[in-house]
């Protein structure tokens, strides 16, 4: 019988604040069935596409994209809040729903034309995603898909990756926010 990744990922109804479901993905990481599946069922489609290197965005990011890295024998690419890489960065300035943030990659992770994919755990508004997408293309990489456990298609992110060119995937998708 084939396993239900929606049902491997806890609901906290009102976190951070109010009328926010948050989908918890720690419950899926920590069945190691569930998320042999879900790394598996992101590695599938990138089979036999020569990707160069992962960029994953902190935290949960990392984890899946290392993960995926190591299946694909590619390089891992972090990408990082401001002010936590050690080395020379560029960076790139986008809104949130309450303020605004700021990601940086370090200068030398990606080599222009290197092939990579960008992965996370959610797409909600699609902010951070289109940030990690221009960091990337500032970097020169060619950026082949981004891939994330959850979709809220509600809030519209994946929609708007995809109006930025982007070919997006996800495993599982929840209504509302």
């Amino acid at each position: 019988m084939p396993m239900d990744l929606a049902a491997a990922i806890r609901t906290i109804p009102d976190y951070p604040k109010a009328g926010i479901m948050f989908r918890d993905i720690t419950t899926l990481l920590g069945d190691a069935r569930a998320f042999r599946r879900a790394i598996d069922e992101l590695v599938q489609p990138l089979a036999g596409l020569k990707i160069d290197k992962i960029a994953g965005i902190e935290a949960r990011g990392f984890i899946l994209g290392g993960a995926i890295a190591h299946q694909l024998s590619a390089g891992f690419v972090p990408l990082r809040k401001k002010g936590k890489l050690p080395h020379k960065t560029r960076s790139v300035t986008y809104d949130l729903e309450y303020g605004v943030d700021e990601m940086e990659i370090h200068l030398d992770a990606v080599s222009p034309g290197e092939r990579v994919v960008l992965i996370d755990d959610l797409i909600a508004t699609g902010g951070t995603a289109l940030a990690a997408v221009d960091l990337l293309g500032q970097s020169g990489a060619h950026l082949v898909c981004a891939e994330f456990i959850i979709d809220l298609p509600e809030l519209g992110g994946a929609d708007r990756l995809r109006a930025a060119g982007v070919a997006v995937s996800a495993l599982v998708s929840f209504s509302g926010h």
